[in-house]
């Protein structure tokens, strides 16, 4: 049974599961950005240490701090005392580049020079931009004065001496001393209670726009009504609690996320623990660079339309995209554990098939192709690395150095060939014209060297060749010429006929040694007539035991044949087909052990069909197969039987000028001769 660890539907579960936590992540973190949640105030014992109080303490110190340190009045900041040196040095500075980049500019004249025609054409503008940076300092006046009264749980009194902006008729530290809570700014001194809004962290987030007052003139109250404290505790309390909700969910979403895609990690591909193999389905067929693009350019999107089109429909958007993006993310998680994700980019592929196509006409193509590709490819190569140009130069050296090399070596086996060494062999590593100018040497090595041990071969047949027929003619010749010389001076009619008997035998033999010498000279030369035909070979062989009955009964010797059930039928001459055979059989019948068992297979292999002609020999076979089928060797060396040696070798040339093999093999006394022939297709 499958494990269900590694179950279609288990891995189903678990990705929808990993879906349903990266959303309720996102969720979490967008529920937290809209509440305004401060993950912070989870750890606060109280109102008066959280963020929420420093922010609220700031709305209202830091527009009293701008407002008696800086903007004042209206009549103050229409002055223009309220422009810094920075800004009217900025509104020049700005002015001033668009005088030099303009007609007015001379080149031709001094910078000094240039600068009073600048002060002279540009005073209107720059006048104009200071008033400008006046009204909108105007505009943040009242700006923070709108501020200042939307505050209605805060009592406050600030001045500078002469300006004074408060929202109530408190003009004295003591009389906001006598609330709860309250920040005293004054004479270089700060008071604020109670001690934990001092030691609130944050404190310095609204204390560093006080400490550019000037202490003297400038002072500070700010005191905080106790509804309004009650009504902001209890909306940080709130906020506390849904901080801690929020965080759980968080903490919970992320921890199952994790988990799914550990688990996810590693099972994909998989079917099992023991599975060794990374299986990949049609997803992964996508090239990873553009998985990458894909899953980047999703999360752009979801982010953008989050932010600016679809802020109040993100879970619509974020369920099917975060699906999609963790599916391609799953794939390239597969290609990482196949070893793929590198090969397996459109950017790798294109440039492995550029390399491949190069390497191949390198390899294998015209040397004009070669020289194209140079004159075209060199400038474009050292252009696209022009930075690297000593590299580039090295490597061309370095692939040149190898190609001498390989020259020269090709050279010198050439040498050694040429001095007779038929046996030296030049080897060159990789692919090239090289190479298989190699290879061809090689080859043509060969050839040569085959040509020659061919030719030493046939003249040392040839010098067996003369050697036996020589010996083997000579030797009825001589019996012949003896009795002919005895017949001449014997009278006795009983020694004359036994000599004429004996004259008869040799003069047989002697017809019988040139016959087959003829018959191989003619069989191996190829000029025999050859009329291919459908033969029944199983009838063939049937027929010749037939025919060879007595010779069998006298031998002694018991034939086995084994055929399949079906005809089979070859292609061959029938005439020299039987000759090969009958052959065969006169060898078995002279050299085979008495009464012993003698094989005959018939075996269909397709195309061909084997016969197999299987038998013990009665001599020790202290020879090769291949010195069998020399002509005029017998299986014996002391060559004492009757035949001529021509049997075997006979047998091979004709079947071999019907398009068939034969062979033999000797495998201790068991002699096998093996015949096969092209296949005659039934009807």
């Amino acid at each position: 049974m499958r494990n269900i660890s590694h179950a279609l539907i288990t891995k189903v579960i678990v990705f929808l599961f990993a879906v349903v936590c990266i959303t309720g992540t996102v969720k979490t973190i967008i529920d937290m950005e809209v509440n305004e949640v401060h993950l912070s105030s989870i750890n606060q014992k109280n109102y008066f240490e959280s963020r929420a109080f420093a922010d609220e303490s700031y709305r209202i110190i830091s527009p009293l701090a701008q407002l008696i340190g800086k903007y004042k009045s209206e009549e103050h900041i229409l002055s223009g005392k309220t422009l810094t040196e920075e800004e009217i040095r900025e509104i020049e500075g700005n002015l001033y580049n668009e005088f030099r980049y303009s007609y007015k500019y001379n080149d031709n004249l001094s910078e000094k020079e240039n600068t009073r025609i600048y002060q002279e054409n540009y005073a209107d503008d720059i006048n104009r931009k200071k008033a400008e940076n006046m009204k909108e300092q105007v505009r943040e006046f009242y700006r923070l004065l709108s501020t200042l009264k939307a505050n209605k749980g805060i009592i406050y009194y600030a001045s500078n001496g002469e300006q004074v902006f408060s929202n109530s008729g408190f003009n004295k530290k003591q009389q906001f001393e006598e609330y709860n809570t309250y920040m005293l700014f004054e004479d270089y001194q700060q008071k604020i209670v109670p001690i934990e809004a001092k030691e609130n962290r944050y404190f310095s987030y609204f204390t560093h726009e006080v400490e550019r007052l000037n202490p003297q003139t400038d002072v500070i109250y700010v005191a905080y009504k106790e509804p309004y404290l009650k009504q902001k505790t209890q909306e940080w309390e709130k906020n506390k609690a849904i901080s801690k909700r929020l965080l759980n969910e968080f903490l919970v979403y992320v921890a199952g996320f994790i988990l799914s895609m550990i688990y996810l990690i590693i099972v994909i591909g998989r079917t099992s623990f023991k599975d060794k193999e990374v299986h990949l389905n049609v997803m992964d067929k996508l090239y990873n660079d553009l998985n990458i693009i894909i899953v980047v350019s999703l999360t752009s999107m979801w982010i953008a339309m989050i932010i600016d089109v679809f802020h109040d429909m993100y879970m619509l958007l974020t369920v099917p995209i975060f699906s999609i993006a963790l599916l391609l993310i799953l794939s390239l998680i597969k290609h990482i554990k196949n070893r793929t994700l590198l090969k397996h980019t459109l950017i790798y592929q294109i440039f492995k098939k550029i390399f491949l196509s190069v390497k191949n006409v390198f390899d294998s193509g015209s040397t004009g192709i070669k020289v194209v590709l140079l004159v075209i490819g060199y400038p474009v190569v050292v252009a696209a690395t022009f930075f690297i140009f000593p590299i580039t130069i090295g490597l061309v050296a370095w692939f040149a150095l190898k190609k001498v090399k390989s020259f020269n070596h090709i050279k010198e086996g050439v040498e050694q060939i040429k001095n007779g060494n038929l046996h030296h062999r030049i080897e060159l590593d990789g692919k090239g014209e090289f190479s298989q100018l190699a290879s061809n040497i090689n080859s043509i090595t060969d050839g040569l060297k085959m040509s020659v041990d061919s030719e030493i071969k046939s003249e040392r047949l040839k010098t067996e060749l003369i050697t036996n027929v020589s010996h083997d003619i000579r030797t009825p010749l001589t019996s012949i010429i003896t009795y002919v010389d005895l017949l001449k001076i014997e009278n006795d009619p009983e020694k004359v006929a036994e000599y004429i008997d004996v004259l008869d035998q040799k003069s047989k033999r002697l017809k019988h040694l040139t016959d087959d010498l003829f018959e191989a000279a003619k069989a191996s030369s190829g000029s025999m007539p050859v009329q291919i035909e459908r033969i029944d070979i199983v009838s063939l062989l049937t027929q010749g035991i037939g025919e060879m009955d007595e010779k069998i009964e006298a031998s002694a010797l018991d034939f086995k044949l084994a055929y399949p059930t079906e005809k089979v039928y070859v292609k061959a001459d029938g005439k020299l087909l039987w000759r090969s055979i009958e052959n065969l059989f006169s060898n078995i019948f002279k050299y085979a052990q008495p009464a012993s068992r003698v094989y005959i297979d018939v075996e269909d292999l397709e195309n061909e069909i084997r016969v197999t002609f299987k038998n013990i020999s009665a001599y020790e076979l202290n020879i090769s197969a291949d010195e069998l089928m020399e002509r005029f060797k017998r299986g014996d060396e002391s060559r004492t039987s009757q035949g001529s040696g021509l049997g075997l070798s006979i047998a091979e040339s004709l079947i071999n000028i019907q398009r068939g093999k034969f062979s033999v093999q000797v495998d201790g006394d068991l002699f096998k001769a093996m015949i096969y022939l092209p296949k005659f297709p039934n009807e």
